[in-house]
């Protein structure tokens, strides 16, 4: 038995770094708010479904006037995630504008109901949208990278099968890296991301050393909002087929993987979104291996969160989260 699995283990990183990767990115947009605002946004994973469909919405214009025999498919990648991580970043800082500034000082549970509500909202409305457009609410975007690269795994070790990944694979890993990496050097590195961390740890304190809160707070749902809907059109790529529905699992998959590594801790939230993809796949590729055909691939969600509910028993709060005390 250990030898079939390990078999797998090269296809299962591949597809686990994948999914984990988007997972992670969608995590950052829970953390980052939750950290300043101790909100958890449920109607990001609705933002990272409106990128998927402002980005697909686009490329098929794009397409249509030629783009695509004109231009490398990497810049219009590139053009796609740009016009989209904008348009959600503001999305998402009108949210918070208009759904969430008012409520601030309101009982936790009240901005917690909201946030399902803009959820449910967004979800219906692009709905309509794409049935009005097309027909169907089921779209698949154009294909722009169809190129398969075989790994030769078994030239490692003879215990290993080859893999293969789609050229889309490699796009997905390195602009979700790059992203991480970016959002680390800005929290970390600039004097905005001073400012988040300020608010993060004591937001009054914070807006009596001239700190803008507000401003703050509209920035940081701009830059989540705007990884959220980024990451949207990587998954559309990467995957083909949306729909408006894919949002709510992945959100709260991606909020899981935030809780996994410590909720408010940035680099807490990509090494939990990893994991999480990572366990996933694994647990697809060998669920029925071993609990000796008992259960199938389709029960990789309980294998991922049974972990989950272990790790947090022995380290409530998270991987790489804090023990914090209640403010009063």
């Amino acid at each position: 038995m250990l030898n079939e699995i390990l078999q797998t283990i090269p296809q299962v990183v591949i597809d686990g770094l994948t999914l984990g990767a988007v997972y992670a990115v969608i995590a950052l947009g829970y953390t980052m708010v939750y950290g300043i605002l101790e909100l958890i946004n449920f109607a990001h994973g609705e933002i990272f479904m409106s990128g998927a469909f402002i980005g697909t919405a686009i490329l098929i214009v794009l397409t249509g006037m030629g783009w695509v025999s004109a231009v490398p498919a990497i810049v219009m990648l590139i053009t796609v995630l740009v016009l989209t991580a904008v348009l959600t970043g503001l999305l998402g800082m009108g949210i918070e504008r208009v759904a969430y500034r008012p409520l601030r000082n309101a009982p936790r549970l009240i901005p917690l109901i909201t946030a399902i509500g803009i959820s449910f909202l967004l979800q219906d409305i692009v709905r309509f949208i794409a049935e009005l457009q097309k027909g169907n609410y089921i779209v698949t975007g154009p294909n722009l990278f169809k190129d398969q690269i075989s790994i030769k795994a078994s030239s490692i070790s003879a215990i290993f099968n080859d893999a293969s990944i789609k050229t889309s694979f490699v796009i997905v890993l390195v602009t979700a890296v790059i992203m991480m990496i970016g959002l680390d050097i800005f929290v970390n590195r600039t004097k905005w991301g001073m400012a988040m961390r300020a608010v993060a740890q004591d937001r009054e304190t914070a807006s009596l050393m001239t700190v803008n809160v507000n401003k703050v707070i509209s920035i940081t749902f701009f830059i989540g909002s705007a990884l959220g809907g980024a990451t949207g059109v990587l998954f559309a790529v990467q995957y083909g087929t949306i729909d408006p529905y894919i949002g709510f699992i992945l959100g709260l998959k991606a909020f899981t993987a935030a809780v996994l590594g410590g909720i408010g801790n940035i680099r807490g939230a990509m090494l939990g979104g990893l994991l999480l993809g990572l366990l996933e796949m694994f647990a697809s590729a060998n669920l029925t291996l071993l609990s000796g055909g008992v259960f199938g691939a389709e029960y990789k969600d309980v294998f991922a969160f049974a972990i989950l509910i272990i790790v947090l028993l022995f380290k409530p709060e998270g991987l790489l989260g804090k023990p914090v005390t209640e403010k009063v």
